[in-house]
């Protein structure tokens, strides 16, 4: 079995391994951070990488260069998310949410929302789902 997973993005590059699923799960984001912005598919103006994967719960932490956007999209579960560098801004539900760092927005189910970086940025993710629930 191979014990490295490739980047996002297409380049080539190996990530190693890392546990998604533990009772317990530390991480350093500014290394997190640094390694993602090392990748080669920061080149494309954005890098993400899975912390925690569960059944019901994610973690994923997210990089974006300036101006870069994540177009209107949705999920199926409740999020959050959380500046840890940076500047975004989000619309969703009619509104435009300014998050600087150290700043959380949090979202119901199926809310349609867009996000950009007014500067380089990073952020935390966090989807739930109800155990029931079929995520896709």
């Amino acid at each position: 079995m191979d014990s490295t997973r490739k980047s996002p993005g297409g380049s080539g590059a190996l990530r190693p391994p890392g546990p998604l699923e533990a009772p317990t799960l530390a991480f350093d984001l500014k290394t997190e951070i640094e390694r993602l912005r090392g990748e080669n598919a920061w080149q494309s103006g954005r890098n993400s990488k899975a912390l925690v994967k569960q059944a019901d719960f994610r973690i994923v932490l997210t990089v974006l260069q300036p101006q870069a956007r994540i177009h209107e999209h949705k999920a199926s579960g409740r999020i959050s998310v959380q500046t840890v560098a940076g500047y975004l801004r989000m619309h969703a539900g009619g509104k435009i949410f300014d998050l600087p760092t150290g700043h959380l927005l949090a979202l119901d189910r199926a809310l349609p929302h867009d996000v950009e970086a007014v500067e380089d940025s990073a952020f935390l993710l966090t989807i739930c789902w109800p155990e029931e629930s079929d995520k896709n």
